[in-house]
């Protein structure tokens, strides 16, 4: 549905976005995040026919920007971070008169309408001047502009910005119920906004994306390994020993729960794809302590992030090494 293909913009003779391509699926509900001065921003704006790329193409449905920019733009809706409302307008009145400015057919400029207000709960405020609601209410007005022509794409630009947690946890919900309709991206610097909404991840640093795919698709490109944690009811030091001779182990951290007696909390980290949780489970039980709890660990999204913003090298799977053994007394 949307086609973005060696997308670069250069400001006389530096790069901005250099050689971007991607592809996002109808239905699919993608997150595009990246640092400040990554190139984010500039990218959403060559999406929506806000700037003219230096080179390469996006397309939107079946039509080429720069070719077909009307017909492209139609199949289109765009809500910047700071959404184009007039305070002095009700709500009803401001989406009858979006509708009528995106080509909606005049018979149908009623129902378009009814039908964003539902969709946007705002059932609650249509007579209301926009100027009179809250943050929460004028961001779901926003929302309602973009929708109003019923487009196909949806290009939403910092959605919960400066809205409180109650507020971004409703937007949240509405971009969600988007994804059976709609082909959905979005682009913020909230991770778990990305992690609790999106299907899929671009990342771009540097003016170039840098990963692509769900988060736990670059969990696992990025560790190269696994990581696992374990509760253990045993002497420190013994467990200590025991677990990180383990073959495969890279790194090895135990310490004592301070809640818990005799109960240590393990994590291993291994250097290969190998699984050692049965393996430690048998240590365990068969050095007669008591196992309390064992499971992966994945990667959080602010560490994939970090890991492929900060330097280029971070990037890369770590080579084996040693063991590392880390004990807290």
């Amino acid at each position: 549905m949307i086609v973005v293909e060696h997308l670069t913009k250069r400001y006389a003779a530096r790069p901005v976005v250099q050689d971007v391509t991607f592809h996002v699926k109808k239905g699919e509900i993608v997150g595009f995040l990246g640092p400040n001065g990554a190139g984010k921003s500039t990218t959403m704006k060559m999406l929506t026919g806000y700037l003219t790329p230096s080179a390469g193409k996006v397309t939107i449905g079946n039509f080429e920007m720069a070719a077909d920019p009307i017909k492209a733009k139609s199949l289109m809706g765009y809500m910047p971070e700071n959404p184009p409302l007039y305070p002095e307008m009700s709500v009803r009145d401001y989406l009858t008169f979006i509708a009528r400015l995106r080509g909606v057919d005049g018979m149908k400029v009623r129902q378009a309408v009814d039908d964003a207000i539902t969709k946007c709960w705002l059932t609650e405020v249509p007579k209301k001047l926009i100027g009179h609601l809250s943050k929460g209410f004028q961001q779901r007005v926003g929302l309602a502009q973009a929708l109003i022509h019923n487009p196909p794409v949806l290009i939403l630009d910092e959605p919960t910005n400066g809205l409180d947690p109650k507020q971004i946890i409703q937007i949240r919900e509405l971009i969600k119920g988007f994804a059976n309709d709609h082909t959905v991206i979005l682009s913020t610097h909230i991770l778990p906004e990305v992690q609790n909404t999106c299907q899929r991840v671009l990342i771009i640093n540097g003016g170039k994306i840098v990963a692509e795919g769900a988060p736990e698709a670059l969990e696992s490109q990025l560790r190269g390994g696994s990581r696992i944690h374990a509760e253990v009811r045993g002497p420190l030091k013994a467990v200590e020993d025991r677990l990180s001779s383990l073959n495969g182990v890279r790194r090895f951290e135990v310490k004592p729960r301070q809640d818990a007696g005799e109960v240590v909390s393990v994590t291993v980290e291994t250097g290969s794809e190998i699984d050692l949780r049965e393996r430690i489970a048998s240590e365990v039980v068969g050095a007669g302590w008591g196992l309390v709890e064992l499971r992966s660990v994945g990667l959080s999204l602010e560490e994939i992030f970090l890991k492929l913003t900060t330097t280029d090298s971070a990037a890369q799977p770590a080579a084996p090494q040693p063991t590392e053994a880390i004990v807290h007394g």
